[in-house]
């Protein structure tokens, strides 16, 4: 579909692609990886046309409809959620007005015989030909199936985009560019806006449409579980693998274990040659052995070792100072926003030690009570905090605190005290900040880069309960990988605030859930607690399936099924899995048939007008099918 050959980018002196050559086709899911800085959204934007190579050539089929969501965006505010949503579908209401002209037009002529009366039709019938095609009917079916699946309520839709924050706002951009189906979706950290149950829902959007995908995220177990291949951007050259990203973690150690073996190789291979040359360069009887081996070392063609990131991230927190046994207890701790309650009725203890998850949608709370802990805001109950706790919290919005106007040195240097001044300069080496990038305003840092600083400052000083919220959001997979560490490894009490599944998997042991006002604890990893969640949700559907029965059924006292009860739900485990085989078959044949019509409409060898209608009949059909697996997906679970 979109051909990248001998792609080229410089900035100024320094060379970030070079001769990038790989093809993008149909129905690939790629995942594109590499450090901070490697390249992944300009070559996003390159794709998308918004950005201009050096050199080299970007070739798109000119029928081609690409969607691009960057990692910010200018957004507008003078619509409703549904107003703006709904511009996904202009060039299908612009499609329609045009065909509406022209059929106008063609009942006031009367010039049947002449030229312009005959391509008047020819236009007329592409238009509608063109337009049989988009399978856009239903536009409010799925504007509100795609914004519920972002997360948003139904309340939600007609209220106006500028009381929505910047998060909320990107979830409306990305909407938009899925309901618009394009050919080709580049999508730039799609996720650092979503909670848990929007990602899973977007995993499903992403896995079953039909159109190819290049995705950049930091979120390991998504892209894991969207795309199919991976590109690496290293050292402005790629590494293409047809595997995921954990297969590609394999193989792309595997190749630098074989180039590392090849360099040694060929370094003693230079090494005893020039050892040679220069023992017996001035003996004559070995002058033309002498010869041989200088052009011998001439030809060679030097091996790179790809960098292995050897300047990352090496993080480690200092030494908690022992807290008293309960750093955080909260009892009937509530937050109200005017009439809006956020939570009520807040109970927990925190023991030290302990490492918790906050995790829930985004507005359920989770960042209002983290500000509570900190006495941010007013709030009523009670929220203690233990004995001798001192705390560091990193904020969402800690990056965008930092002073712009300042270089990434004086940043730290203002805030350092003691020993630490003298090794300011190690530290910042050691988050990737060496040389000259110290010398850096802040305000022309990347976002991951601005996290990266933020942290630093709060490793300045030894805290007992640190405090986390979305403390990933723009940190690469490699980074995050190494701040995983250093938490698991902290010696203190810690609250994370995250969407991220890989993250907090073995490293939390408490889940606290946030939402519909309440938050309830779950003494369990973040896996088990998804478990959970999906048992919960099936017991919630089948007791409102019990209600539209009109009948009554008392759970028994013990909270267990019975055995009558677990042989129903087994059955209908059963039915469901059955059903949800059929549709996948299903779904499969009509695919196959429109890839037929579709292949013979390329090769122009069908004239029968029918065809064009059997295609947009088998796609409503699909679309129906599509949705009825959804449903039937979420009942088996």
């Amino acid at each position: 579909m979109i051909s990248i050959q001998g792609l080229h980018v410089e900035f100024g002196s320094q060379v970030l692609l070079k001769d990038i050559n790989y093809v993008i086709n149909k129905r690939d899911r790629i995942a594109l990886v590499g450090k901070n800085g490697a390249g992944k959204s300009t070559m996003l934007k390159i794709i998308a046309g918004l950005q201009s190579p050096s050199s080299g050539v970007v070739a798109r089929p000119v029928d081609i409809t690409i969607g691009y969501l960057p990692q910010q965006m200018e957004l507008t505010d003078s619509l409703t959620v549904r107003e703006e949503v709904n511009k996904a579908f202009d060039h299908v209401h612009a499609l329609d007005e045009t065909i509406d002209r022209l059929n106008d037009e063609l009942a006031n002529r009367t010039d049947y015989e002449s030229e312009a009366y005959q391509n008047l039709i020819d236009v007329l019938t592409l238009k509608t030909e063109t337009r049989a095609m988009m399978q856009s009917e239903n536009f409010e079916a799925q504007i509100e199936k795609t914004l519920i699946g972002l997360g948003f309520l139904r309340t939600d839709f007609d209220r106006p985009t500028n009381e929505f924050s910047g998060g909320w706002r990107m979830r409306i951009e990305l909407a938009k560019i899925l309901l618009r189906n394009p050919d080709v979706l580049l999508l730039d950290e799609p996720t650092n806006h979503l909670d848990i149950e929007s990602i899973q829902w977007l995993e499903t959007f992403l896995t079953t449409r039909k159109g190819s995908l290049v995705l950049v995220s930091h979120d390991r177990a998504f892209i894991d579980n969207v795309t199919t291949r991976t590109i690496e951007i290293s050292l402005g050259s790629i590494y293409d693998y047809q595997v995921n990203y954990s297969h590609f973690l394999e193989l792309r150690k595997e190749r630098l274990e074989q180039q590392r073996r090849a360099y040694d190789n060929q370094q003693k291979l230079i090494h005893d040659t020039e050892e040679f040359i220069e023992k017996f360069r001035y003996k004559a009887t070995k002058a033309v052995q002498v010869q041989s081996r200088i052009k011998q070392l001439e030809k060679i063609e030097r091996i790179e070792v790809d960098e292995v990131d050897n300047s990352r991230l090496r993080l480690k927190f200092p030494p908690a100072p022992r807290s008293g046994d309960y750093p955080v207890i909260a009892d009937e701790v509530r937050k109200d926003y005017g009439e809006h309650n956020v939570f009520h009725n807040v109970t927990f203890t925190i023991k030290r030690g302990e490492k918790v998850a906050f995790v829930g949608k985004n507005g359920a709370g989770k960042t209002t009570l983290v500000k509570c802990i900190m006495k941010e805001v007013d709030y009523s109950g009670e929220l203690k905090l233990g004995h001798n706790v001192k705390i560091g919290y990193f904020a969402q919005n800690q990056a965008q605190l930092l002073d712009g106007d300042i270089t990434v040195f004086d940043t730290i240097d203002r805030v350092a005290v003691g020993d630490i001044r003298t090794r300011i300069n190690d530290l910042l080496g050691a988050f990737m900040f060496g040389g000259k990038a110290s010398e850096k305003k802040v305000k022309v840092l990347s976002g991951g880069e601005k996290s990266r600083l933020a942290m630093i400052k709060l490793l300045l000083e030894p805290v007992n309960l640190l405090i986390l919220d979305e403390p990933t959001n723009h940190l690469d997979l490699r980074t995050k990988d190494i701040l995983k560490e250093a938490i698991r490894d902290f010696d203190g009490t810690v609250i994370v605030v995250s969407h991220d599944r890989y993250f907090l998997d073995g490293l939390v042991d408490k889940v606290y859930e946030f939402g519909d006002g309440v938050v309830r604890e779950h003494l369990c990893g973040i896996y088990e607690f998804l478990e959970k969640k999906k048992l919960d949700s099936l017991r919630e559907l089948e007791a409102k399936a019990v209600v539209k029965k009109d009948t009554v059924e008392q759970a028994p006292s013990s909270g267990k099924l019975s055995y009558l009860e677990q042989k129903e739900r087994d059955r209908k485990a059963k039915q469901a899995v059955k059903r949800v085989k059929q549709l996948e078959e299903l779904i499969n044949q009509l695919e196959g048939q429109i890839q037929e019509i579709e292949d013979e409409l390329a090769t122009g060898a069908s004239s029968d007008p029918e065809i064009y209608t059997r295609h947009a009949e088998l796609n409503s059909k699909l679309e129906e099918t599509m949705m009825e697996w959804e449903e039937a997906s979420e009942l088996l679970q």
